[in-house]
């Protein structure tokens, strides 16, 4: 694992955290950790648990995500595409069905976060919005809306 510029303990022992993990969790290379914590509370109303220099910890909406600075991660192979400057999460886009879309947009372009797409009414059965957050992460969220909200079989 790569430098902590932590000073002190983490808030828990990796492993103690590791093991409270639910099967999938989102894990992101940030640049800076406290503008992507003060992003995701401010524009997704994130639950953060703990955050410092090097790593944060938050719930957005049912998902949990960790955040960590370019920095700890110096010993991966991509580290050098991180610390160029190359697009991050190109060709991903993080779907989160629960989180109210119209309101998400609402705080996004009070923060000056970048709208992708407007809140609008999908074919797919989402009403979502497109933001990206500080690091060039896109998030879809969004509800669901008829006919997918429903039943899923013919009655």
């Amino acid at each position: 694992m790569g430098q902590k510029l932590r000073q002190g303990d983490p808030w828990m022992p990796g492993f103690r955290y590791g093991a409270l993990l639910p099967p999938l969790s989102l894990n992101l290379m940030v640049t800076d950790v406290a503008r992507s914590v003060a992003f995701y509370q401010a524009v997704f109303a994130a639950e953060v648990h703990y955050y410092d220099i090097d790593f944060g910890a938050a719930r957005v909406g049912s998902a949990e995500v960790m955040l960590h600075a370019d920095h700890t991660h110096d010993e991966h192979p991509w580290h050098a595409d991180l610390v160029a400057g190359q697009q991050r999460g190109l060709g991903l886009q993080l779907r989160l069905l629960g989180i109210d879309p119209d309101e998400t947009e609402r705080r996004a372009r009070a923060y000056g976060a970048t709208v992708v797409s407007g809140t609008k009414d999908k074919g797919h059965g989402w009403r979502e919005t497109l933001v990206r957050d500080p690091d060039g992460y896109e998030w879809a969220v969004g509800v669901l809306i008829p006919p997918a909200k429903g039943p899923l079989r013919p009655t």
